[in-house]
């Protein structure tokens, strides 16, 4: 039974006038609040002269406002034993809080200021590049940071989907107060916002308070981002290092398609755990990598499959050569009992992700933002249940048929060409 699926509690949600969603999710054994403002905009959003600028927007949120300085913005938070943080993706930008229940007021108006006041002071400015400056060099100086920067890129090439979070020396160099504002004019759409608590909450009063708070800002037709549009290609980065970093990628599914659930499936049973396939074939059978894993990244309107591993340069070829090979076999014979298995562990994840009123929180706010509405556990459990095992082969072939991506780092010489390792992935 999957009893424990259906005790959702309960979700309140209201729209403001300008479009703003406000969701709360009261959870009377949690004694904190938790809340945070979700914008449906990320990198993929930004032109070309804007690359990293959704990134440092979330860095500038902290830097001071009209009202109050970095300082006193980290104090007022701290001062009632809450903390704060943020962070940008790909689709999305979030500003978090936790308090206490009492103290849920001076959180909201925190997050309220920062959002709708930030002064971008310019000598705040020049010190945050500065510091995203040191961030891009240590992803420079950091392989398995590096190689997922240049996946992306090769697999998307010259998208805005495909460009790394942090920008670019030259672009991050460029920005100044006019460009912030304009792009938050243009980007932080009330109609695409979503403020979501859990915990200790009243409804009623964080509607009252956000109405207060980002009730003024204007409507703003919300603009679609270019559409993401797998290329596929490769790029090997030769360095002398101890180890090789290899990621293979192939075309994903969005986490719209009706393929997406036994997509990630097949994923998991190929190389999501310590029984996966990969795992027990290079790791444990062979001793090929110290971990190998398996991956698939759903986006709006596109997804990316892919697997990485390091190994030692002398083992490159076999590494890839088996990894190949179990994926193939992946597609052809799976058992009731890997299923079984995937199933269990997809339910244990997805429960684990509602314990805290963070993850309820996100859970609330990512949903809000992508289907309009929350989607119960229950529903999705029960569309894993329904799989079959030959509909997650079929998501597995659909994978297959794509052109593969390749991105490379280290004593690499050994690589096969990317034809090569494309026909070996076919069969």
């Amino acid at each position: 039974m999957n009893h424990h699926f259906v005790r959702e509690k309960r979700i309140d949600i209201t729209r403001l006038p300008n479009g703003l969603t406000v969701a709360t999710e009261q959870m009377p054994e949690i004694a904190t609040a938790t809340l945070g403002v979700w914008v449906g905009t990320g990198s993929r959003h930004e032109m070309a002269h804007e690359h990293g600028l959704s990134h440092l927007i979330e860095h500038m949120a902290f830097k001071g406002t009209a009202r109050r300085s970095a300082r006193q913005i980290a104090e007022d938070i701290e001062n009632v034993g809450g903390d704060i943080n943020a962070a940008t993706s790909v689709e999305h930008t979030s500003y978090t809080a936790r308090v206490l229940g009492e103290n849920i007021d001076v959180a909201l108006d925190v997050l309220g200021d920062i959002l709708i006041n930030s002064a971008f002071d310019a000598a705040e400015l020049a010190r945050e590049k500065s510091v995203i400056l040191q961030e891009y060099a240590a992803v420079e100086d950091t392989p398995d940071d590096l190689i997922y920067d240049a996946f992306m890129e090769v697999a998307y090439g010259g998208q805005p989907i495909g460009r790394p979070i942090l920008g670019t020396p030259d672009t991050i160099k460029s920005f100044d107060e006019a460009t912030i504002r304009a792009f938050m004019a243009r980007e932080y759409a009330p109609g695409k916002m979503v403020l979501a608590a859990a915990g200790d909450v009243d409804h009623a009063r964080i509607v009252d308070t956000a109405e207060r708070l980002f009730g003024g800002m204007p409507s703003v037709d919300a603009r679609e981002p270019e559409s993401g549009l797998y290329s596929g290609g490769e790029r090997r980065i030769s360095r002398k290092l101890e180890q090789a970093t290899l990621v293979l990628g192939l075309p994903g599914l969005s986490f719209k398609d009706p393929d997406y659930y036994a997509t990630h499936l097949f994923t998991h049973i190929l190389g999501g755990g310590l029984t996966s396939r990969l795992w027990h074939e290079v790791r444990e059978n062979r001793g090929l990598a110290y971990s190998i894993d398996a991956f698939h990244w759903p986006f709006s309107d596109t997804g990316l499959f892919g697997i990485g591993a390091g190994t030692a340069g002398s083992d490159v070829r076999e590494l890839m050569d088996v990894t190949r090979e179990c994926t193939r076999q992946a597609t052809a014979d799976i058992s009731e009992i890997e299923m079984v298995r995937a199933k269990a562990q997809m339910k244990v994840a997805l429960l684990t992700a509602l314990e805290t009123p963070g993850g309820r929180i996100e859970r609330i706010a990512r949903q809000l933002l992508s289907w309009g509405r929350i989607v119960p556990s229950d529903e999705i459990v029960l569309k894993v249940d329904a799989l079959t095992v030959d509909q997650v082969q079929e998501a597995g072939k659909r994978l297959l048929c794509g052109d593969p991506t390749l991105a490379a780092i280290g004593p690499i010489k050994g690589l096969p060409s990317l034809e090569k390792i494309a026909s070996g992935l076919r069969g």
